[in-house]
């Protein structure tokens, strides 16, 4: 056994670099094949590490570095020869790749792609043939103007996706074979090096160069020599200037695909005929957010247009949409949102578009009724119709035909569908007998009327029911618990009366909105789903205590106000680690404050980006030659989150954007009947920008540490019981915006340093022993700010803690990204 062991270790210890051993092998037979000088260290035993121009990790075990820079003699045979760059390939740690100045034929970077280690790599002085592919491997540095200049054969350049920076060399376009240039998702700068007079190859297909960082100005008419061009895109350059005008003249190429999404476009490219006008094999048109005006001109849908993909949202587009339905299309993806387009859908829209697959139309002006033939495009996918003015009742057909085409935003690879009927106008009742793969149903700002019927409702996989906004009413029906995959549930802002069913408990819900009813009962029987991370109860008739919010450890937005909710605020609720918001006001509550508040952190984490977003992400994927999914700026995943919430500071009811989940931060007590001392570890709460604790029964001095909430600007202490002095150390708070701590009991002087030099006597006002401070510090006693005699009906409950009705708007998420970028960045050197 033991000779046998001994026959084993060499193949065990030196296993991981038998590859690499014989790929180095391999590398001295083709240098001395092309009759290059190879270092006498080469042939010298198997200790491959040992060699020159090979260096090993301190263990020996794997191929870092292989200078290759310049072998001797490479040339002798005059010409160029042949390296097969697939030996490469085995060794999987390198770092380091050097064959600079050895005159090989380079025909493409096959064996290259695989190499996730390599940081540099030097290619200069050789002949590139062919294509070059390098896309998405994570490549940065600058390509160097002379590094193309001698490789005249060169057809192909790829290199999307990478961190290439820097300018474009104007050597690319000199290249006489040119046929494929592809530089898009980079972060090059400057201007596109072409003019008037450059000699581009007219030999020239595809030209694509979004999404950088380019600028200056780019003519079209530089491309006219350029015949057989049938590709641009150059989305998503803000600051580039793109001239489509061409002097009188008519192009010779014919575009089949044109991508100008996001660019500082040419506003007249849709005046025609112009440039457009003449290309009559165009198949993928996308002049999305360019903030074109006028209206869509007829000759984008006449006979002859052979368009599959049109994209012209976002812009300022306005008239009637009546040129669309005029004639019969072969169109399969047309999005014209967020304009401000008129008129209605055709009857017939199932015959003029029999092969669409997404219709995208909301934000518009469309009036009129959804024609029911729109569920007879049985490719259709993906609709959005939202935020229009449509009217009548909805087709029947969206709801129970699912296998063919419904009012849809999304489709997954499971045939499991979204349906957004929100923001028009449509009445009636809610069908009672939904059925099928519906992941969401998003009904909300409607003018929908009558009860929620769930019992024969077989919807098993939903995941989102938003019906906010509307005139629903009655109880709400516990068979809505069948729902049992349910994580967005909106029913705020309708007229549900009664008790909430407790079978709700029994749902996994992210989000549950219920405010701006007339529910009753005890939220702790309904509400204990752990995963819970956003919960509006407001403005409802909920009553009892609130020990049951301590459970609900992933609880972001924690929304209780204007209920009837009464006894003390725990302790236990500090233990909610992952709070963003707390609005507990217009209640019940007694007592005193716990200690242990400052202690809440009040930090965005990182899983907050996921924990308020539902569903798997799913892409429609339609097919068109030779185009990168990502060059189209109409795309899709399967997430619904959280848009936005509403949050009471600075005097008003304000809407934030869910982008603010990792910078809003606040609390709201106010009136309820708190008492006893503000604690001191409310100074604690560094990170926290609203207080409010007004209207309540709090006595004491106010604590000098609240001059410790360094981000805080909003501040309201007003209508209580405090007493002695304001602080000084209060004026450290740099971001402090409104303050106010009116009808107290304060006495001394006002602070006049830092942010008080700007609050008004509003902020003082009803406090009859405290003083004005003059610019220089001087207390003036005979100064006082308003007192509450001068102030009439001021003393009102003021609208400052009203909550508007807004409710939580939930709407889709779009990020979709194919870039998988490695680890490493390589350093690229493509010197001739």
């Amino acid at each position: 056994m033991l000779w046998v062991l001994y026959m084993l270790l060499p193949s065990m210890f030196y296993g991981c670099i038998t590859e690499e051993g014989i790929a180095l092998r391999h590398i001295r037979s083709t240098f001395n094949e092309a009759h290059c000088i190879v270092p006498a260290s080469w042939g010298r035993g198997d200790n491959f590490c040992s060699w020159e121009r090979v260096r090993c990790n301190n263990d020996s075990t794997r191929v870092l570095d292989l200078n290759f820079s310049n072998m001797e003699n490479c040339t002798t045979g005059g010409g160029c020869w042949n390296l097969n760059k697939t030996i490469f390939a085995a060794f999987h740690e390198l770092q380091l790749l050097d064959l600079s100045y050895n005159y090989a034929c380079l025909q493409d970077f096959d064996g290259l792609q695989g190499l996730t280690k390599l940081r540099y790599l030097n290619l200069s002085d050789n002949h590139l043939l062919g294509i070059i592919n390098l896309d998405r491997s994570s490549m940065g540095g600058n390509l160097q103007n002379t590094a193309f200049r001698n490789f005249k054969n060169l057809r192909e350049l790829r290199l999307r996706s990478n961190q290439m920076n820097g300018s474009i060399p104007s050597s690319l376009f000199e290249l006489p074979l040119l046929e494929y240039l592809d530089l898009s998702r980079n972060l090059l700068q400057g201007y596109i090096p072409i003019n008037s007079a450059s000699n581009i190859s007219p030999l020239l297909q595809t030209l694509k160069l979004s999404d950088n960082n380019l600028n200056g100005t780019f003519a079209f008419f530089w491309l006219r020599k350029c015949t057989m061009l049938n590709t641009i895109s150059l989305s998503r350059n803000a600051d580039l200037a793109i001239d489509v005008k061409f002097r009188g003249q008519v192009p010779i190429f014919q575009l089949r695909a044109l991508m100008l999404s996001g660019c500082h476009l040419d506003k007249s490219i849709l005046t025609g005929p112009g440039f457009l006008a003449t290309q009559r094999h165009l198949e993928i048109l996308d002049l999305s957010n360019n903030n074109l005006a006028g209206s869509i001109p007829d000759w984008i849908f006449n006979n002859e247009a052979t368009l599959t993909y049109l994209n012209i949202a976002s812009n300022s587009l306005v008239g009637s949409l009546d040129s669309m339905w005029q004639h019969k299309s072969e169109l399969r993806i047309i999005n014209i949102s967020m304009n401000h387009l008129e008129g209605q859908l055709p009857t017939n829209i199932s015959l003029l578009f029999p092969r669409l697959v997404v219709l995208d139309a909301s934000d518009n002006i469309i009036s009129g009724s959804i024609p029911p033939s729109l569920c007879s495009i049985t490719a259709m996918r993906i609709m959005d119709l939202s935020r229009n003015k449509l009217t009548g009742d909805v087709p029947t057909c969206f709801f129970i035909n699912y296998s063919q085409s419904l009012l849809v935003l999304k489709l997954n690879l499971s045939i499991a569908w979204a349906m957004y009927l929100d923001s028009n106008n449509f009445e009636g009742t809610l069908p009672s007998n939904l059925s099928g793969n519906l992941d969401v149903l998003d009904l909300h700002d409607n003018k929908l009327s009558g009860e929620l019927d769930a019992s024969l409702w077989n919807l098993y996989s939903l995941q989102v029911l938003n019906v906010a906004s509307n005139s629903l009413n009655g109880d709400i029906d516990p068979a809505i618990c069948k729902l049992t995959n349910i994580q967005f549930l909106d029913l705020s802002n309708n007229n549900f009366s009664g008790s909430t069913p407790n079978c709700i408990g029994t749902l996994p819900p992210i989000s549950l909105n219920l405010s701006w009813n007339s529910l009753s009962g005890y939220p702790g029987e309904f509400v204990n789903s752990f995963h819970i991370a956003a919960l509006d109860l407001r403005y409802n008739q909920y009553m009892g205590d609130l020990e049951w919010v301590a459970y609900l450890y992933w609880m972001k937005l924690l929304f209780l106000g204007g209920n009837m909710f009464e006894g003390q605020i725990f302790s236990k609720l500090c233990q909610l680690q992952h709070l963003n918001i707390i609005d507990l006001s217009h209640n019940k509550l007694s007592g005193s404050l716990p200690l242990c508040i400052g202690d809440i952190p009040f930090e965005y984490g990182a899983y907050d980006t996921q924990v308020l977003s539902s569903t798997s992400d799913s892409i429609l994927i339609v097919e068109f030659a030779n185009i990168e999914y990502d060059d189209l700026s109409f795309m899709f995943d399967n997430q619904y989150g959280l848009q936005s919430f509403t949050f009471s500071t600075k005097g008003h009811s304000l809407i934030y954007s869910s982008s603010f989940l990792n910078l809003m931060f606040g609390i709201d007590l106010s009136a309820n009947m708190l008492s006893g001392e503000i604690p001191l570890e409310i100074g604690n709460l560094s990170r926290i920008k609203s207080l409010n604790l007004s209207n309540n029964f709090f006595t004491g001095q106010i604590p000098a540490t609240i001059g410790n909430m360094s981000a805080i600007e909003n501040l309201d202490l007003s209508r209580n019981d405090l007493s002695e002095q304001i602080p000084g150390d209060l004026t450290r708070l740099c971001s402090l915006e409104v303050f106010s701590v009116a009808y107290n009991n304060l006495s001394g002087c006002i602070p006049y340093s830092g942010q008080f030099s700007t609050f008004n006597t509003e902020s003082y006002m009803g406090n009859i022993n405290l003083h004005n401070s003059s610019k220089g510090g001087t207390c003036d006693p005979s100064s006082r700010p308003m007192e509450e005699e001068d102030l009439g009906e001021s003393c009102v409950d003021p609208v400052l803690y009203m909550i508007s009705a807004t409710s939580f708007v939930l709407a889709l998420s779009a990020t979709v990204s194919f870039l998988l970028f490695h680890s490493l960045r390589w350093h690229v050197i493509l010197q001739p």
